[in-house]
């Protein structure tokens, strides 16, 4: 049974997305086509014709747990999953390998990391020898979509689109004579094609190396409560994860997606910058915003200069630059190709992502000092579901309503996945203070340097936190835990104390439950989130607000 669950404090109001028409469009460009429906009448479901032909399932899949650490299935090749195609860099043939999906930040496709990239060498995503896994959290990002409301390729399309009615002007040559007759043909906001593929792309690899894990619903007769948001492209996410790990029209009867209210004024552990109110004030919680903004200013000038000389009626900017970058990026997600991507050389995309290293650093990493408090709301959820209680305190985002009734919030699940937003993901890996993806500490603001934090490893496209609770034999005690960011395990030992080094990321649950515990009681919504304070970049917060 699907249960859709929109709880807050105001009426419940389902409402649809509404992509503004472009210039000359009109309704017959839009699928579907407006006043049509399918008519079951005529072409009647599957249990209406019947005729199944045999049908027997077999057991529950347990890829992580059966095959050994040496086959584990790697996502090495953002686009090798995707009808998508990417141009080389400019002056480049390719012959080197430069990926430019791996440049992209949180625009990025998600691939898998290397636990080698945190320290852990060696170390698979499959259990360790001699451990079973006995219980898995998975908190999960949507998959590609198109730009949000206002964003910069929007604002460059307008930027063009003026100039060309002015009477100085516009024309471009060479490599940008595509403008000429280029039009901004992206809509906003909702998931594309290949994003709704990421996502039903993780529910079936998720249920291929966890399915086994639903062997405890089946024994208590239960269905799992998986959780989303009410934004639409959230919304589909946890549809397309679920029938990624169900199956087709199979997944509207084997789990209960909970749908929480995303909008300003209502609590909600996947969007916290709803009641955060200093989440987006530029002295606090999006310093990394204008940290990135002053880096890109003179990044690119080599570039700009490049550009700007084969194009009249419009000046170009850093900020045009970031633009057309990420119109390279969307247009790829969206439309399959971009003419864009082929303006940029390798150190451009290099500058990209860093650009977006900086924003996530400092907005919603360790740099950030909100992104503890923002992050607090599922910290203390997880550890209710570790421990099997008690609910957490509504000291945070934490929606008491929701979370205080066992139907919407159980606390005995073998398998959780909850969908969000990366800076949300990002906000959570903070909160648990898994520094080791911030282990090269703050990010220089002024010039692009090798570090621990890569954006396009941590927020990219349905990027993904799984944790998994393990019974072990050869360990003391043996009940266990990790986690694992992309495919990459994460050392735990220098960011908890008393969990020592271990090759596998493994350290004992009650030493890790009794640290989360005290990180819990450590961090101040009030202060962080409603405080008055003044935060700037080039600072590592650990993900908390200064007391100035």
């Amino acid at each position: 049974m699907l249960i859709l669950v929109l709880l807050g404090l105001l009426p419940c109001l389902v409402s649809s997305a509404v992509l503004d028409k472009k210039a000359g469009e009109t309704s017959s460009d839009i699928f579907p086509p407006t006043g049509t429906t399918v008519n079951t009448a005529i072409f009647p479901n599957e249990s209406e014709v019947g005729y199944p032909g045999i049908t027997l399932t077999g057991v529950e899949p347990a890829a992580i747990q059966t095959a050994p650490a040496s086959l584990y299935a790697y996502n090495t090749d953002p686009l090798s999953s995707y009808p998508l195609v990417s141009d080389h860099p400019n002056g480049s043939n390719g012959e080197d390998g430069f990926d430019i999906t791996k440049y992209w930040g949180n625009l990025s496709p998600w691939y898998s990391v290397s636990s080698n990239f945190y320290g852990l060498n060696e170390t698979s995503p499959n259990s360790p020898k001699g451990c079973s896994i006995i219980q898995v959290h998975l908190l999960y990002r949507h998959g590609a979509r198109y730009p949000t409301t206002g964003s910069p390729p929007s604002t460059f399309a307008s930027k063009i689109s003026n100039a060309t009615k002015q009477e100085k002007g516009f024309n471009s040559t060479g490599e940008l004579n595509f403008l000429n007759e280029w039009k901004y043909l992206l809509g906003a906001e909702l998931l594309t094609i290949s994003g709704r593929l990421q996502n039903f792309a993780l529910g079936a690899s998720f249920r291929q190396q966890y399915g086994y894990l639903l062997n405890n619903f089946t024994e208590s007769k239960t269905l799992p409560v998986f959780r989303t948001e009410s934004q639409d492209r959230m919304v589909k996410t946890a549809n397309n994860f679920a029938a990624g790990m169900f199956g087709v029209p199979e997944y509207l009867d084997q789990v209960n997606i909970e749908i929480m209210v995303e909008t300003p004024g209502i609590n909600n552990t996947g969007a916290p910058y709803e009641t955060c109110l200093n989440s987006n004030v530029a002295s606090k919680g999006s310093i990394g915003s204008t940290a990135a903004a002053a880096f890109a200013k003179n990044a690119f000038n080599e570039t700009l200069e490049r550009l700007q000389s084969q194009i009249t009626g419009v000046n170009l900017t850093s900020t045009d630059i970031i633009a057309m970058l990420q119109l390279c990026s969307y247009e790829t997600d969206a439309l399959g190709y971009s003419a864009f991507c082929k303006l940029f050389t390798e150190e451009d995309f290099e500058n990209y992502e860093y650009y977006f290293d900086i924003s996530f650093y400092y907005n919603n990493g360790a740099g950030s000092p909100v992104a503890a408090a923002q992050g607090k709301g599922f910290l203390s959820e997880f550890v209710s579901r570790f421990t099997g209680g008690p609910t957490p305190k509504a000291d945070s985002s934490v929606n008491s309503t929701l979370d205080n009734n066992p139907i919407y919030f159980p606390l005995n699940q073998s398998i959780y996945a909850d969908a969000t937003h990366e800076v949300i993901i990002l906000d959570t890996l903070t909160a648990f203070n898994l520094s080791a993806i911030f282990s090269s500490g703050p990010l220089p603001i002024n010039k692009r340097t090798e570090n621990s934090f890569k954006a396009s490893q941590v927020v990219p496209f349905a990027t993904h936190l799984t944790i998994q609770v393990l019974e072990c034999s050869n360990t003391s005690p043996s009940k266990q835990i990790r986690f694992i960011l992309n495919d990459a395990v994460l050392p735990i030992d220098q960011s908890y104390d008393g969990c020592e080094y271990n090759k596998d990321g493994l350290c004992s649950f009650d030493n890790v439950v009794n640290v989360l515990q005290k990180r819990i009681e450590e961090i101040d919504w009030n202060h962080d989130c409603l405080g008055n304070y003044t935060a700037s970049p080039g600072n590592d917060y650990n993900g908390r607000a200064p007391r100035n």
